[in-house]
């Protein structure tokens, strides 16, 4: 709880006027709003998200006064982790025995996306083996920039690899799914009420799953803590039934817009020049990604009860939350696609720094602490 505290005052303390760039975080907000509606008035997918991501990050090329601190994204984080929560009904109980083809076939993905990822960088970007390894692993930007760093790898060049993964892959899976599914993500409201139709007794139980998810995230030391810990609360909530809420399509909108700004901004500060390679790189790893991705999905639809558009959703190599809003958006098994992202950055959270270690070992190099 002291932990807590601290980290709530270090925030409060972050949005004073000295250490804020308000201006900054204004403009870009109001490039990835102009960017949201112009996606919308094209009927492209998830408007609010990619356009904003689309726009913030032309602008992070152009080199133009926009910015999006780390302190903002923690509690749009919670308010997406209890909307992802949410998604968990009484029934999934019952699908639980179905997620275990889905699931070994997860293993096999992950180990045939690092295998190829890591060889690419390697062989074709020219990266030296740390950095390759790292930046090759698919998910867990933050786990991945740390212990890549700690080995001795670029941590730059990973976290770049990483931002542009997360763009290039949210930024091209929703057109492949709506092509596959036959329906325009675009044209599709977000699911859940509007903010006029929420009961009051609702949205209070909202935000109080969110603000218990944060204590109980910090009480177990959960990784991503701002998004699993309200995440778990809102489930264990909606699973047994105490509610059957959903935060309204208007925060829904705002959430998108608030992770599109975030992508866009991560390349603020990086030459434009290293911007370019590191997208260009990006995009032959995130089609062989795309690749993996389609394959495996349609494998395992073969031997499982799951089709396909949820499979990609779970299996694809973007972020958990960015995913989770594309399974929202179509209405479509947002528990599945959530668990199998979480299950995703564990696994290589808790495997990465291991299974490097063992292959410096065997590759006759010291190790490193």
């Amino acid at each position: 709880m002291r932990e807590l505290l601290s980290d709530f005052v270090g925030g409060l303390r972050s949005l004073s006027p000295k250490l804020f760039p308000y201006r900054r975080f204004a403009f870009a907000l109001l490039l990835g709003g102009v960017g949201g509606w112009l996606f919308l008035q094209a009927r492209l997918p998830l408007p609010w998200m990619l356009g904003s991501m689309v726009v913030c990050t032309a602008a992070a090329l152009l080199r133009l006064p926009v910015a999006a601190p780390p302190v903002i994204r923690p509690p749009m984080t919670a308010v997406i982790g209890v909307m992802l929560g949410a998604g968990f009904k009484p029934d999934i109980v019952q699908q639980l025995p179905n997620w275990i083809p889905t699931l070994l076939g997860l293993v096999l993905f992950m180990v045939a996306c690092a295998l190829c990822c890591v060889t690419y960088f390697r062989r074709v970007a020219g990266f030296d083996p740390v950095t390759a390894f790292f930046a090759g692993m698919p998910g867990g930007l933050v786990e991945m920039v740390t212990v890549g760093e700690e080995k001795g790898g670029d941590a730059r060049i990973i976290a770049l690899i990483h931002s542009a993964r997360i763009l290039l892959v949210v930024m091209t899976l929703p057109f492949i799914v709506q092509w596959i599914e036959g329906v325009s993500l675009g044209a599709t409201r977000a699911a859940g009420p509007s903010l006029a139709q929420t009961p009051l007794v609702a949205g209070l139980a909202l935000i109080g799953c969110g603000v218990a998810g944060v204590v109980v995230g910090h009480w177990l030391r959960l990784p991503a803590t701002y998004l699993l810990g309200p995440m778990l609360v809102s489930a264990i909530v909606h699973l047994l039934g105490w509610s059957d809420s959903v935060p309204p399509f208007e925060i829904v909108n705002a959430a998108q817009l608030v992770l599109g700004v975030t992508i866009g901004c991560r390349f603020v500060g990086t030459a434009p020049a290293v911007i370019l390679r590191v997208l260009m790189l990006s995009v032959g790893s995130t089609m062989i990604l795309l690749a993996l991705t389609l394959v495996f999905a349609w494998a395992v639809a073969q031997v499982s009860v799951h089709r396909h558009v949820p499979l990609i959703l779970a299996y694809s190599p973007g972020g958990l939350a960015e995913m989770s809003l594309v399974a929202l958006a179509l209405h479509t098994e947002v528990a599945f696609v959530a668990a199998h992202h979480i299950i995703r950055v564990f696994l290589v959270m808790v495997s990465a720094g291991p299974i490097f270690g063992r292959m410096g070992r065997k590759a006759g190099a010291p190790p490193t602490e």
